[in-house]
């Protein structure tokens, strides 16, 4: 898509009238007294988590944030695969396609030897490897990626909307490790200063960034040192005659510093990263006075000898680069009693801050909201005790954590004066984009062994599927219609644990097979986990959803000899689920066997948690390592 060309204009291009272009509409009235959840703040981290609690009319969601309405432009605009493949699981993968720059290339610039006062290109790198995922790497303004979960939740079955101008101002939990706290908020803006509200909540999440009310009320404070650089970052629309201005680029000047360029959704708009000044330490950026000029002029003097005029500036920031971290990701002391429970949590920038350039900060968000989101269904629910809600400071910290050390040595290596006098050096630049893509990518992050995330005991069962990593999707035929379709695209984010049964070598469709055994044992034992933790009345595949996926051609295999329930009757007519059979695609040759390692003879069993990573390896006869996988942490209902 092309769009922005006579200018700036924020909201969805596809509408001719940029009056109507965005929604501006929230929640309207008083704030509910009372709620199972409360989510403060309508960035990135707050509006997926909002997105997953809309699904549950039976859970009361209420979500607030300070600003009178919804974000119309700048900020992040990073987008990085795994991000992707969670915007399909939502729903809105496709329109975010459509509509974003595609990254494909990156291209790295360094001093001309013979002139150093200008720049030349000093080499190119693919900007994903091939084969990490179905998605590729975009960029799109964060304004749409908010708008595309706000339509999200207007359609909703609770169809849940914002309530804008809501300050909070204080946040009391219950006392002696009780559930539940007590918020109080001011109602701001025209005719509503000095307006209070007072909700009582369940449980309390704070989305509200780097200056978080909600982390303060708990006592948190993020820690770290600040890299002492001062950037600036702008959107703009230019005229230039620079080579590779619409591809990813890493320029770093012999004096004048550095800059990234990233190309923009509508073929026309820039992003710009200006490293501008060193800082003394304690200096903060906003007592240089930096005005957008001086941004300007300086991206100027970087791209010599190439010409860069700008014609519109649609908004631009200076910020002072810093890693920081909270010890804590919720509200129960580090050295509480395991009994008291957390009701109090914080997300994204509220527990973790990132330099822009390593493209981590509203990625690393989104994923903290899609862990902590299903954990509170499932146990608002009753599905799960309460002490699974540890869980989510214990999983997402330590993430966390790598992600900043990673963050912390790129933003050093970009840096155009390294701390330790070192010069600058182009190659080692691009081979360290090279070695630590799967960072950026999003892809790095593996869950460490806990109740949620199984031993490798037979990882050797499935090598490309790893445990603790998210699910790497794979092309499959869909056995009912032959769709040719990607394995993890089979569920969508709506709450539920996946089994992948990769069958063995036999004929699957034989009585007495292993997939016969498994979904019998699913199907009639006392001890499986689809008979305990579904309620009676629900579809058998509610809670944990199987699947099963077969070796052999598709036309070679009768779908009417296979077990029941994998043609499972659903809804109030019963009517068959056709779906859940999956096989080998044996005419492109992308066989999911071979591309992720799974033992042929034997086959396997692939436990998938409903925020995509992978929880368990078993073989296919594990039942009973199955059944204490979900013993371990979930609440029988039957």
């Amino acid at each position: 898509m092309q769009f922005h060309l006579n200018g700036f204009t924020p909201g969805d291009p596809e509408i001719a009238d940029p009056e109507e272009r965005h929604n501006a509409a929230g929640a309207e009235g008083s704030l509910p007294a009372e709620v199972d959840v409360l989510i403060v703040g309508c960035g990135p981290a707050g509006l997926t988590l909002a997105t997953q609690l809309a699904d549950y009319p039976d859970i009361k969601t209420c979500i607030v944030e300070q600003k009178p309405g919804p974000m119309l432009r700048g900020q992040a605009d990073g987008i990085a695969c795994r991000t992707m493949e969670m915007f399909h699981a939502f729903g809105f993968g496709e329109r975010v396609l459509k509509e974003a720059c595609w990254i494909n290339k990156t291209t790295f610039w360094k001093p001309d030897e013979k002139k150093p006062s200008k720049i030349v290109r000093s080499g190119w790198v693919q900007d994903v490897e091939d084969g990490l995922s179905e998605f590729p790497h975009v960029v799109l303004n964060q304004a749409r990626v908010h708008d595309f979960y706000l339509d999200r939740m207007r359609k909703s079955a609770a169809k849940l909307a914002p309530y804008y101008s809501r300050r909070v101002v204080s946040v009391k939990p219950a006392a002696g490790g009780q559930s539940g706290s007590v918020v109080t908020l001011d109602r701001i803006g025209s005719g509503n200063n000095g307006t209070s509200e007072i909700v009582s909540a369940r449980y309390v999440v704070g989305c509200d960034g780097a200056r978080s009310a909600v982390r303060a009320a708990i006592g948190l404070e993020l820690r770290g040192d600040s890299a002492n650089h001062a950037w600036g970052v702008m959107d703009v629309l230019a005229v230039t005659d620079f080579p590779d201005i619409r591809c990813k680029c890493l320029i770093q000047s012999a004096h004048e510093g550095t800059m990234l360029v990233i190309p923009r959704e509508g073929g026309y708009l820039l992003r710009l990263y200006v490293e501008l000044t060193k800082l003394e330490i304690g200096e903060r950026v906003s007592g240089r006075n930096i005005g957008q000029d001086e941004i300007i002029a300086k991206a100027q003097r970087i791209l010599q000898p190439y010409r860069f005029d700008v014609k519109e500036v649609p908004w631009w920031s200076v910020y002072e680069i810093g890693q920081r971290l909270t010890d804590k990701f919720d509200n129960v002391p580090a050295n509480a009693d395991t009994a008291v429970m957390p009701s109090v949590f914080i997300a994204g920038d509220a527990c973790h801050t990132h330099s822009p350039k390593a493209g981590q900060g509203m990625n690393v968000s989104m994923q903290d909201a899609f862990n902590l989101g299903w954990k509170l269904v499932s146990v608002l629910r009753g599905q799960s005790p309460v002490s699974l809600l540890h869980s989510y400071s214990a999983e997402r910290r330590a993430i966390a954590k790598e992600l900043i050390d990673f963050d912390r040595e790129w933003a050093e290596l970009l840096a155009s004066a390294p701390e330790d006098g070192r010069k600058v050096d182009p190659a080692k630049t691009q081979t360290y984009f090279v070695q630590h893509g799967r960072y950026t990518a999003g892809t790095a992050t593996r869950y460490r062994p806990s109740i949620l995330t199984g031993a490798s005991t037979y990882q050797h069962l499935a090598s490309g599927f790893v445990i603790g990593r998210r699910f790497h999707s794979a092309p499959v035929l869909r056995l009912a219609d032959a769709k040719p379709m990607h394995l993890g695209h089979a569920g969508g984010a709506d709450g539920r644990f996946r089994i992948f049964a990769f069958a063995g070598a036999g004929d699957p469709a034989a009585s007495g097979s292993a997939i016969h055994r498994l979904c019998d044992f699913l199907m009639e034992d006392p001890a499986s986990p689809v008979r305990k933790y579904t309620r009676k009345g629900e579809d058998i595949d509610a809670v944990i959803d199987v699947r099963a996926v077969f070796q052999q051609a598709h036309d070679v295999l009768a779908v009417e000899k296979m077990p029941g329930l994998l043609l499972p009757p659903k809804g109030r007519y019963g009517l068959c689920d056709y779906e859940k059979m999956f096989c080998v695609d044996h005419k492109t040759g992308n066989d999911v066997f071979a591309m992720r390692g799974i033992e042929r003879e034997a086959g396997c069993l692939i436990v998938v948690r409903p925020d995509q990573y992978v929880a368990h390896v078993l073989p296919l006869d594990g039942h009973r390592e199955l059944a204490a996988y979900f013993d371990g942490f979930m609440l029988q209902q039957s």
